[in-house]
């Protein structure tokens, strides 16, 4: 069998332990697995004698060669010599692969774990022909924690061999992959870099599955099909003008649709964020438990999960919920409230991030650049420190984050500024009647979660008829003679949240002649 046509879409790794396999045999399992599509076997037994290793290779060997299906032995190049299958797969602690090619001989398929960028390049230098990139997530099957790496673990390895011209080795991903999240996982691995994945490792997700044919079908399926949770985007606009065009028709479609725009958000800020939901034609949700969400993402609408608090409970909701939403291809808005405040939310950051995938993240510039992996910035609670970065650095900024996540970025501040990795604008309406109370951060996010869930087309169009919205209602609250300072502003920006959408019913976009947008020139060198 030729190397370069072995598919590594489906990998799946054996485990013989009574907890995973139960009371079945190891080679029925591996039989209906081969059958319901997985397209490379490695063999991992840790435990049996070398005897019984032998035996059970020879059978597995039986079952996949008539499928065309690589039979790969874990760690032992004995065995595999011994039983003629196609390769070993080697840990960090394990053979040389330099010496398991001179056993093995030049078409012998070597794999090898790595779990950091030197690791890999190494790997392939001593003549891996794939590498295992992991753990993803913590496993029953890897005791050892200090190598899981996450999603963007394995994107810095990928991107690292990208730069790499002479690098063409194949590259699996693995560590508590299952069908709940194994879109997820390619998606955020490879997103915005040159080498992808190759495919996935799964153990548990088959092995331990009641019907392993039928998981091995669902696994390869959810492989080869596009994730749920991104838009089908249609033409992207790009010109400002066209853009602002049809943002009326955007507002005009929230308040004929009414989605439910379900906000996870502290007690301080669900009254307003309920009553500005209703303002603009949303029907509203506050609800912070996440085992009430799959119910509530099948209805169609959108999440905002604002990190408000960030105790061990609150971020295990949090999960639930976006996975639940990105489970039925509904959108996420993340708001990383006070990101860089303390180590516990930088900690809660870095989980939430890695659990799921969020449609729009809106952050200040701290928020953003701790997101982007800065380690030094520290926030006085959640507001964002004075700033002496440029316009086009904050352009940068979001257009960084919204390339390495493949989503859209909002990042606030007088002038905000939104991208979706290649069109990144400038918005500068807003009221400083905004910065003067409670919760108009996290009623932006449930302004613009409604416009997702309305306009599914076009994500960052969506976004920026929110901002507009509600920015623009702010403005025209600002300037009425009954407003004499916060706590008036506060009702009449809620009446002209609804007049705008009354208006926008009416096809009427008067209301947008004062948006202020414009497009921020980013060079390429300016974001890398």
């Amino acid at each position: 069998m030729q190397k370069e046509y072995i598919d590594y879409s489906l990998y799946l790794v054996t485990d013989s332990t009574p907890a995973i396999l139960g009371d079945r045999k190891l080679e029925d399992v591996v039989r209906a697995a081969v059958a319901g599509g997985v397209t490379i076997v490695q063999y991992r037994d840790k435990h049996s004698e070398t005897a019984e290793l032998l035996k059970t290779a020879r059978n597995l060997r039986e079952i996949c060669q008539p499928h065309g299906v690589p039979l790969i032995i874990n760690d032992r190049v004995d065995v595999a010599l011994a039983t003629d299958a196609q390769g070993v797969h080697l840990g960090q602690d394990d053979m040389n692969p330099v010496v398991a090619r001179q056993l093995l001989g030049p078409n012998a398929i070597i794999g090898v774990t790595v779990s950091s960028a030197l690791e890999a390049v190494t790997a392939v230098q001593a003549g891996a022909d794939y590498l295992g990139i992991g753990t993803i997530y913590a496993t029953p099957t890897k005791e050892d924690t200090k190598s899981i790496i996450g999603t963007s673990g394995v994107k810095e390895i990928l991107k690292r061999l990208s730069l790499l011209e002479w690098v063409n080795a194949p590259a699996v991903a693995i560590g508590g992959i299952n069908a709940k999240n194994v879109q997820r996982v390619i998606f955020k691995s490879s997103v915005g870099e040159s080498k992808k994945l190759d495919g996935v490792a799964v153990v548990s997700a088959i092995m331990s599955a009641q019907n392993p044919e039928v998981a091995a079908q669902e696994l390869c399926h959810l492989i080869k099909g596009p994730p749920a949770f991104i838009a089908r985007l249609g033409e992207k606009e790009t010109q400002v003008g066209h853009l602002i065009g049809r943002v009326n028709d955007v507002v005009k479609d929230l308040g004929r649709k009414h989605p439910l725009c379900h906000n996870m958000t502290n007690l301080v800020v669900q009254n307003l964020a309920a009553n500005v939901a209703l303002a603009i034609g949303s029907s509203p949700i506050m609800a912070n438990s996440g085992d009430e969400a799959p119910e509530l993402a099948a209805l169609g609408g959108a999440l905002v999960i604002n990190m408000g608090s960030v105790t061990p409970e609150a971020i295990r909701n949090y999960v639930k919920a976006g996975q639940a939403y990105n489970a039925c291809g509904q959108p996420v808005l993340f708001d990383p409230v006070g990101a860089g405040a303390t180590g516990l939310r930088r900690q809660a950051v870095k989980t939430l991030m890695e659990s799921g995938y969020y449609a729009v993240i809106k952050g200040n510039e701290n928020e953003i650049r701790v997101l982007l992996g800065d380690t030094t910035t520290q926030q006085k609670g959640v507001d964002s420190a004075a700033s002496t970065s440029t316009a086009l650095d904050k352009a940068s900024l979001a257009r960084r984050l919204a390339r390495h996540e493949g989503n859209v970025v909002v990042l606030t501040g007088k002038t905000d500024f939104v991208s979706d990795g290649s069109r990144t604008l400038v918005v500068e309406n807003g009221s400083e009647y905004l910065g003067h109370i409670t919760g108009s951060g996290c009623t932006l996010g449930t302004t613009i979660a409604a416009c997702l869930a309305a306009h599914r087309e076009d994500p960052l169009l969506a976004t920026l008829s929110g901002m507009l919205m509600f920015e623009i209602a702010s403005e025209r609250a600002s300037i009425r003679e009954d407003v004499k300072g916060p706590g008036t502003f506060v009702p009449a920006f809620i009446d002209e949240l609804y007049n705008i959408g009354k208006l926008a019913g009416q096809s009427d976009a008067s209301w947008l002649a004062n948006a202020k947008v414009s497009t921020a020139e980013v060079d390429d060198d300016d974001d890398v």
